[in-house]
């Protein structure tokens, strides 16, 4: 049995769960990570989708093994009376309640924030969504590559001469989880002081917008939109992929004038440090594609390995683009501990990324990975409620003693 207490910053925390697919979820993966015990709420029979998404072994989603780390699961059919009566039990005893429902569903299911903190004044609603809880688009649906894209990072993201690409993952909904899991430590301080709770309003598109710089004052201030730029960021150099003599592309980022320095004498060509054309940053913007032409050249006479060699003897940072294969061969991958290996009763052995941010005294851990629908139900109920029968009518009876 799933056993609540951890030894995480989080740990005594109590977090209900009710969101699905990726940005409520990766919420509650973040907080359970540190200890938190995230009670994963689903509807009968099927449950969250991300039980089927991604690759699939033995039956079981590879993406829910992760997402759904460190929680304990139960269901509840919220519109049914019993099942109704089960969540505002477990409202009523929660610290934290993650949704990532369309805005007022909640509050048509008299599940709201405002009526549950008349009986759990301390609650804490992280409230995830496309647009946000109020505002002209709040009632549309909004999926995470539409944040992407209202966020400005899908127009971004690409090569210039061909239509905006996708990022490989579902970046907006996980800026967004994480975005509310910083609330939810930023309004944990906060009740420490008012002994209130209060609703933290995240959508996906200001998600993405936090993280996109300078975008809107450089086109307030000069009339610049920024475009696609493919494998560089405009006037900045040298920052790009450079061929190798066997085939490979590294990444070098030498764009500093004190590293673009070692970056020349690596090259035996110390005296571009000091040449107007390539000696600031101003500079070598202005000539980024003939300096990058250049250093290819170069890189183009060295192996790989060599090459990497070189230059960390001279101090100038570079690297390999990673896959999987080269993350779980990885010698710092394995001095860190960045990938853990974790049992599965139906996968086996399960490696996964590992917490981070990594704590030195309280350090968070993966204690086991996604587990089956409505699996620790009588847990729950037991821990949370002082129940011991697994059934939503208990619970209801509970709530009413």
């Amino acid at each position: 049995m799933k056993q609540a207490e951890s030894d995480g910053p989080l740990s005594g925390l109590r977090v209900l769960e009710m969101g699905q697919l990726i940005a409520g979820p990766y919420c509650g993966q973040v907080m359970a990570d540190f200890g938190a015990d995230v009670v994963k709420v689903e509807a009968p029979g099927s449950g969250d989708p991300m039980r089927k998404w991604g690759t699939i072994r033995n039956g079981k989603s590879l993406s829910w093994s992760v997402i759904a780390r460190n929680k304990r699961c139960i269901e509840a059919d919220l519109k049914s009376p019993e099942g109704h009566a089960l969540a505002v039990a477990l409202i009523a005893q929660a610290d934290v309640v993650i949704e990532n429902f369309r805005p007022g569903t909640l509050e048509r299911l008299h599940l709201g924030y405002e009526e549950m903190a008349t009986r759990n004044a301390g609650v804490i609603y992280v409230r995830l969504s496309g647009y946000g809880q109020y505002g002209p688009y709040a009632h549309r649906a909004g999926y995470g590559s539409i944040g992407e894209a209202m966020g400005g990072l899908r127009y971004l993201t690409g090569d210039p001469d061909r239509p905006p690409a996708r990022i490989g993952v579902s970046i907006g909904d996980e800026l967004a989880g994480l975005h509310g899991a910083l609330g939810v430590l930023l309004a944990l301080r906060a009740r420490e002081q008012t002994g209130r709770g209060q609703v933290i309003d995240v959508s996906i598109y200001e998600s993405v917008l936090a993280m996109t710089e300078a975008l809107i004052s450089e086109y307030a201030l000069t009339g610049v939109t920024r475009e696609r730029t493919g494998s560089v960021l405009p006037n900045v150099a040298p920052s790009n992929l450079y061929p190798t003599a066997d085939g490979e592309q590294l990444l070098i980022a030498a764009n500093q004038d004190t590293v673009f320095g070692r970056l020349a004498t690596a090259m035996g060509a110390s005296e571009l440090a000091t040449s107007p054309e390539f000696a600031t940053h101003i500079a070598r913007g202005e000539r980024q594609v003939e300096l990058d032409e250049l250093i290819s050249r170069w890189t183009k006479t060295w192996e790989a390995d060599a090459l990497l060699a070189h230059f960390e003897a001279h101090g100038v940072p570079a690297g390999r683009l990673y896959k999987a294969v080269d993350m779980l061969t990885d010698p710092h991958f394995q001095a860190r501990s960045s990938i853990v290996t974790v049992d599965d009763p139906t996968l086996g052995s399960v490696p996964m990324q590992n917490v981070t941010p990594q704590l030195s005294a309280t350090p968070g851990r993966v204690r086991w990975a996604g587990g089956d629908h409505g699996a620790d139900q009588s847990a729950v109920l037991a821990d949370w409620l002082g129940v011991d029968q697994a059934t939503p009518a208990s619970a209801a009876a509970a709530e009413t003693d």
